[in-house]
């Protein structure tokens, strides 16, 4: 760009040639000027105490603190609904707690915080409400943050009893599996329960160790529960014969059958086909003898099983001696 200069009294002209460069430099000064002249009035009204240098500075003072306290607000409002919202998280872990529980048969675990904040837990399960009276001013930041602070502990009280929970529902569910609940076959009805009888054999009062469910030659025998087959061969008394270790110190044994389907050392499955029901050994007819132990000592079978039709009249039997159970078929 050029700019021609003219002078009336030398009756000359003069041409200035300012390039972009020149300009932004032009402009860069006159923002510094501009920036410096302010400075130096606002200093020198202050210096001086000018009355409408005092009235900027308290304005724009005011609007500072103006947008801080905005700003404030709308933390405070934040921290608020998190307040609310974290509450309700722990309403709904103390109420989730308590239903698992209810449902599985385990007692709630107690964390070691909970001497601290029990209290403060139980203030959160409570049934609280009524009209608004009087209300007070709103929380301030720092309350906020200390109730927040005291929820979130209370939160994480709740996750570790809650993962306690999950460890202890594991631990039983694998204890069950492992423990002989199952029925081991279908039986048409009871020979024998656990307990002193009249051996049918030798006809004096001797202990039966296992309860014998009555079926025909060749029914299915399953595994009561998963383990080890410790043993798996003919026996004098029990004729052919399975004994499994479900460990814990626990152990089945299934006798008298007409066939084994395993070999000592082999792993089965809960539900496992074992064997199949017969009449071998010290036997008068076609049954499943079987026994529960517990380091090596009997025990009652019907404790274990799961209800059904068949434990259901052994129960029924011990709990009532006047009602008679059909006792015609196998015994040993």
């Amino acid at each position: 760009m050029n700019i021609i200069l003219i002078s009336s009294r030398l009756k000359t002209a003069r041409t200035l040639n300012v390039t972009p460069r020149h300009a932004v430099i032009g402009a860069v000064v006159f923002v510094l000027v501009s920036l410096v002249v302010s400075f130096a009035f606002s200093w020198i009204g202050i210096r001086l105490n000018l009355p409408f240098a005092s009235e900027i500075v308290a304005q724009v003072q005011q609007k500072h603190q103006q947008k801080n306290e905005e700003y404030l607000r709308e933390n405070v409002t934040a921290m608020a609904v998190k307040l609310g919202e974290m509450q309700a998280q722990v309403i709904r872990l103390d109420s989730l707690s308590e239903r698992i529980s209810k449902l599985s048969g385990v007692p709630l675990p107690k964390s070691e915080t909970s001497g601290k904040s029990g209290k403060d837990a139980k203030d959160t399960k409570d049934g609280k409400g009524g009209p608004l009276i009087n209300p007070s001013l709103p929380l301030s930041a720092d309350e906020l943050k200390r109730e927040i602070d005291r929820l979130a502990e209370i939160v994480e009280q709740r996750g570790d009893e809650l993962t306690a929970l999950e460890s202890q529902l594991m631990e039983k569910r694998i204890k069950n599996t492992l423990l002989p609940t199952l029925l081991p076959i279908e039986a048409d009805h009871i020979g024998s329960s656990f307990g002193r009888r009249i051996d049918p054999i030798a006809g004096v009062g001797a202990m039966h160790e296992g309860i014998d469910f009555v079926a025909d030659v060749g029914t299915k025998v399953t595994a009561s529960a998963g383990g080890v087959v410790v043993t798996a061969e003919y026996h004098p008394q029990y004729g052919k014969m399975i004994e499994i270790d479900h460990g814990n110190d626990f152990s089945s044994r299934y006798a008298h059958l007409s066939s084994i389907g395993v070999k000592a050392g082999q792993i089965v499955r809960r539900g496992q086909l074992i064997g199949a029901s017969g009449n071998t050994g010290r036997s008068t007819g076609p049954h499943l003898h079987f026994e529960v132990r517990f380091k090596g000592v009997a025990q009652n079978p019907a404790r274990f099983l799961q209800p059904g039709t068949a434990t259901a009249l052994v129960s029924r039997e011990e709990t009532d001696p006047g009602v008679a159970l059909p006792r015609t078929g196998a015994k040993r």
